[in-house]
C-alpha cells in the first residue's frame, strides 16, 4: 500500500523533509506536557492522553510514511531499529511479515470502526459518565480536583437523569451504583454492537487505533487523530462534575438544560471532526488487508 500523494511530494521533497516537519509538528503538539513533565507537574485533562493511552511523546515523534513506502538515503537505516522495517533491495519498508503478524489488529479495528461508522450517531448522554465513576463513592479519580457540586450534589444530578452510556471503555469504570442505572449492560464482548459514532470516547479512541497501526500507517493520520481526542478530552472533562476553572476550563453544567444543549452542540461537533479520521483508518486497513492477501 502506497499513497499516490505522498509519492509525489518525495519525488521532489526528501521524506527526511517530511519526517523534520512531522517531528515539528509533534514537537508544538506535545510541548506543553513535556514541559510539566520535566518539572513533575500534572495536568487533570491532558496527562489522560498519555496515561490511559500508554503512549509516549518520543513515539509520536517518529514519523512513518506508511506500508508500502520504501525508504532510501541518509537515515533510512535507523528505521531498522524499530519494529516492523526490514532491508531490501529497493531500501528500508515494513515488512510483509510484520504485516501478516498484525492482521488481527488490522481486522479488529476494520470491524469495530466499520460498524461504529454505520449507526445513526446519538447525542443524549450528556457527558455523564464521569459522574457516574464517582457515583455513591467518596473516591474520585481526581484527587486534587474538588468535585464542583460536592459528593452530595453529584449523585443528585445522576439520579436525576437516565444513564445511556455506549462506550464500554468508560462504562467499565462506572460505580457498581452507576453501572446499574445505565440503558445497557455493556460488555467487552459487545463493544462492535454498541459504540456509535456520536460518543464523544468512541471519536477519542480514533487516537488509540490509529497509534496502534503504526508503522503501517502515516504518522500524520496518527497526530491529526491525537489532535481531535485532545479535543475531546477537554469536552470530556468540562461536562465532568470536577471544577477546573484553575485550570482554565470553565464549566458545561449538564445538570441544567442550558448546559445539556450545550454539552450536546459541541458533542456533535466532535463527531462531525471524526468521522473523517473514521473513514480514512478504515481505508486504511481495508488496503492493508488486500495487500496481505494479494489483492
Amino acid at each position: 500500500m502506497s499513497d499516490s500523494r505522498l509519492a509525489a511530494v518525495s519525488d521532489s521533497r526528501p521524506w527526511q523533509h517530511l519526517a523534520a516537519a512531522h517531528r515539528d509538528r509533534a514537537d508544538d503538539l506535545l510541548a506543553p506536557h513535556v514541559a510539566r513533565r520535566q518539572t513533575g507537574q500534572t495536568h487533570p485533562v491532558f496527562d489522560f492522553l498519555f496515561t490511559y493511552y500508554s503512549l509516549k511523546p518520543r513515539r509520536l515523534r517518529v514519523w512513518h510514511p506508511g506500508y508500502g513506502t520504501v525508504l532510501t538515503g541518509p537515515g533510512s537505516e535507523r528505521y531498522l531499529d524499530g519494529a516492523g522495517y526490514v532491508q531490501t533491495d529497493a531500501g528500508v519498508t515494513v515488512g510483509r511479515e510484520y504485516l501478516a503478524a498484525r492482521m488481527d489488529t488490522v481486522t479488529f479495528i476494520a470491524g469495530l470502526l466499520g460498524a461504529t461508522a454505520a449507526r445513526r450517531p446519538r447525542f443524549d448522554c450528556f457527558g455523564l459518565h464521569e459522574w457516574a465513576m464517582v457515583y455513591r463513592t467518596p473516591t474520585v479519580r481526581h484527587a486534587r480536583v474538588p468535585l464542583r457540586l460536592g459528593g452530595a450534589g453529584t449523585d443528585a444530578v445522576v439520579e436525576s437523569m437516565p444513564l445511556r452510556c455506549s462506550h464500554f471503555d468508560a462504562y467499565r469504570f462506572f460505580t457498581p451504583a452507576a453501572a446499574e442505572r445505565n440503558a445497557h449492560r455493556l460488555t467487552r464482548q459487545e463493544q462492535v454492537t454498541t459504540e456509535q459514532p456520536g460518543c464523544v470516547h468512541a471519536g477519542m479512541d480514533l487516537y488509540k487505533w490509529a497509534f496502534k497501526l503504526g508503522p503501517l500507517i502515516e504518522s500524520g493520520l496518527v497526530l491529526d487523530c491525537f489532535e481531535l481526542a485532545a479535543d475531546a478530552r477537554v469536552l470530556d472533562m468540562r461536562a465532568s462534575p470536577y471544577d477546573l476553572r484553575a485550570y482554565g476550563f470553565e464549566p458545561i453544567a449538564v445538570e441544567t438544560a442550558d448546559g445539556r444543549r450545550e454539552y450536546a452542540r459541541a458533542q456533535e461537533q466532535i463527531s462531525e471532526r471524526a468521522a473523517p479520521l473514521r473513514t480514512r483508518l478504515i481505508d486504511r486497513c481495508r488496503a492493508l488487508q488486500a495487500a496481505d492477501t494479494g489483492e
